[in-house]
């Protein structure tokens, strides 16, 4: 029998991807699921942006390989997208580079900073593939709290007080996924300076800042942080095009050179037509945001509705795609997500899948239409 790697031994399946096997079975069975787990856009994309990927496909070089930097002209256009929204200078040619969606750029990342026993601050709750990918490296993750009591963000004086030899990277993710709880000021100078003090590379995840948030914000933004920070961020939720994987990663030249160093190896250019459609996209005026806003407002004033039915409470304050909900005391957050996938055919997401701190919480996506929402809570 051929064995497979070791490094796959102390990595699953991917929560989502095993779930939505199960809740197919259960549709093919007649069941009428609702899916409220997944925070898969399903608004259309800007509308520009359809049309010049629709008029790419017959240009001379549409279909030929392309830069594994990415067309200039999109590289520019992220820099002016930058530079407008977050008040961020960026060099188009040396601090940005295009990715194929920013999942891309966690392994990439990974790959170009990593040796097998280092070592890696992960969330808990926070995104599964920070974990994943740094197993994946055989480096270690090592979890760091984030509670509701603290706003969701890290305790710096706990940190401090790790050992923190052979930590090479620090994930983090503002607005954060899945609590939607938003960082200050003072948390990017503080996680900054941290990183500085020992020699860690912070990387900010950032796809969230335009959803239901006023204060956009790039850690770029804070001084000094070009000298330890890099920044991922993504089209996917801001412009409603998950599908077309498109993602970024901005930064110091340095770092930036590292990782295209891993990208180039491991993938090609991406799709002429794709990059000509998002150059279009970032174009966008605030009117598309105060848009989009305005649906996932309604949606979300729903979902709150339906997390209140199920006796839950949540922050009004959070920003993102997602309601983060707190369930009655002593109930387990994958029993109720079971319960409620059995007794109402709605599907879920138990605050676990994010870390042990994601016990006693659950996630609704916002990614379903108000007539959805409404049957949801009919059912409730």
């Amino acid at each position: 029998m051929i064995e497979v790697a070791k490094r796959l031994q102390n990595v699953e399946e991917y929560y989502f991807s095993k779930k939505l096997r199960e809740v197919a079975l259960l549709k093919a069975q007649g069941k009428p699921i609702i899916n409220l787990g997944i925070g898969s856009p399903d608004l259309e994309p800007p509308f520009k942006a359809s049309m010049t990927l629709q008029d790419s496909l017959v240009e001379e070089k549409a279909h030929q390989y392309q830069s594994y930097q990415g067309l200039p002209e999109l590289r520019e256009e992220i820099a002016n997208f930058y530079k407008r929204h977050y008040k961020v200078n960026l060099s188009a040619h040396t601090e940005v580079l295009p990715l194929m969606g920013s999942k891309e750029g966690i392994m990439h990342i990974s790959m170009a900073f990593l040796n097998k026993g280092d070592k890696v601050l992960i969330p808990n709750p926070g995104y599964p593939t920070y974990a994943s990918v740094t197993k994946l490296l055989e480096a270690k993750p090592i979890y760091y709290d984030l509670k509701e009591e603290n706003n969701w963000q890290p305790d710096f004086k706990k940190l401090e007080r790790l050992d923190l030899k052979r930590v090479k990277i620090m994930w983090i993710n503002y607005p954060h996924m899945p609590t939607g709880s938003n960082a200050d000021n003072k948390f990017y100078d503080k996680v900054i300076a941290f990183g500085k003090r020992h020699d860690i590379l912070i990387v900010n995840d950032n796809p969230y800042s335009f959803i239901l948030n006023d204060k956009p914000n790039s850690i770029l933004r804070y001084k000094d942080a070009k000298h330890v920070c890099l920044e991922l961020n993504s089209l996917s939720k801001t412009f409603n095009m998950a599908g077309w994987r498109v993602g970024m990663l901005t930064g110091n030249y340095d770092f930036i050179s590292a990782v295209l160093r891993v990208k180039s190896n491991m993938d090609s250019g991406m799709f002429y037509g794709i990059q000509k459609g998002a150059i279009e996209a970032l174009k966008c005026s605030d009117m598309w945001f105060q848009s989009l806003n305005s649906v996932y407002q309604t949606r979300r004033d729903l979902i709150w509705k339906l997390a209140e039915s199920l006796n839950c409470t949540y922050d009004k304050d959070a920003s993102g795609l997602f309601v983060w909900a707190k369930l009655p005391p002593k109930i387990k957050s994958e029993d109720f997500t079971d319960m409620v996938l059995k007794e109402y055919s709605i599907f879920i997401t138990p605050g676990t899948v994010f870390g042990k701190n994601g016990e006693g919480y659950v996630r609704f996506s916002l990614c379903a239409t108000v007539e959805i929402i409404k049957e949801a809570i009919a059912r409730v």
